[in-house]
């Protein structure tokens, strides 16, 4: 069977529970769902925020489907490392030509083509204008950890789950993001020993590791994963894909250049309708009150619950 991804709106957050019974693997399927899911709250005005959990009751999702991966491993070419990451370069600017992905997805190439869409998935997530929580209703491991990872917050259930990177028992590295996001999310040593290791952590230990942002009782996750994801989905979209994007891909480069990708996104933001009808107000507001409007707690206060100065 293959998985699904079931998607109805509450407010202004989109609620995605993934779907692949009876095993919760995470598959193809899934990750075009995923993508597709990541452009819609990305363009949808009415949409501030996405929450992410799973159907299966002790499970948010197993890992990666390894039947996949081993079809996608059998039919390719022996090649050396060099040649692979060059032809993961290749194969990223293939999949922008329309109607090329189905033409590769029948050669010996499908491994590299779904990897590249899990990336491009992942990514679309981490740059998308709307908030994502990632809801783990049970164990989550390879894949479902990395997906987690390209998430904005991780909620967990509390209870006998645990939340891993187990790839290392079968021979091979986190191949979704695993190995660049533990390291940026948790330090070169936390990531290191999550994935050499491979072994699970509590929802406690989780939490103390700085993995997730927060532990929750199972019956009451989903509903404290929806209230955070709206109150930050009220914020204006434009700063929110901008504060993403400048610490997601900003943050990992050298000083100077994370500067600059800031500053692109403060520029392009400051000059859109939105933005320029706040800064008005604000302005008129400093006038009428002739102090900031931020120093004063009550307009604070509105303003933090409102998610927007107007």
């Amino acid at each position: 069977m293959t998985g699904s991804v079931a998607v109805e709106q509450r407010g202004n957050v989109l609620i995605a529970t993934l779907s692949n019974p009876p095993t919760a693997l995470m598959d193809g399927e899934i990750v075009v769902g995923l993508l597709a899911l990541a452009r819609r709250a990305d363009a949808d005005s009415d949409v501030g925020a996405v929450v992410l959990t799973g159907d299966h009751p002790t499970r948010f999702v197993a890992h990666f489907n390894v039947a996949e991966i081993l079809s996608g491993a059998e039919q390719a070419p022996r090649l050396s490392k060099q040649m692979l990451r060059a032809g993961l370069r290749a194969t990223g600017a293939a999949l922008r030509v329309p109607g090329a992905a189905k033409l590769l997805m029948r050669g010996p190439f499908i491994g590299a083509i779904a990897l590249e869409t899990f990336t491009q998935t992942l990514l679309a997530i981490e740059s998308c204008s709307a908030v994502w929580v990632a809801a783990l209703n049970g164990d989550t491991g390879g894949g479902g950890c990395e997906l987690a990872l390209a998430c904005d917050y991780r909620f967990m259930a509390d209870g006998p789950y645990s939340i891993a990177q187990p790839e290392i028992f079968l021979g091979f590295p986190p191949g979704g993001g695993g190995t660049q996001r533990l390291t940026r999310l948790l330090g070169a040593g936390r990531a290191l020993h999550m994935c050499l290791e491979g072994t699970p952590k509590t929802p406690a230990d989780a939490l103390a590791y700085g993995l997730v942002d927060r532990v929750v009782a199972p019956e009451r996750l989903l509903e404290e994963a929806v209230e955070h994801a709206s109150r930050l989905g009220r914020r204006p979209k434009t700063g929110i894909g901008a504060v993403k994007r400048a610490v997601r891909f900003g943050g990992s480069l050298p000083l100077e250049d994370g500067l600059r990708l800031e500053a692109g996104e403060f520029l392009a933001a400051i000059s859109t309708p939105d933005s320029i009808e706040a800064q008005r107000a604000y302005v008129d507001r400093t006038n009428e009150l002739g102090d900031v409007p931020i120093a004063n707690p009550d307009i604070r206060a509105a303003v933090i619950e409102r998610g927007r100065f107007v």
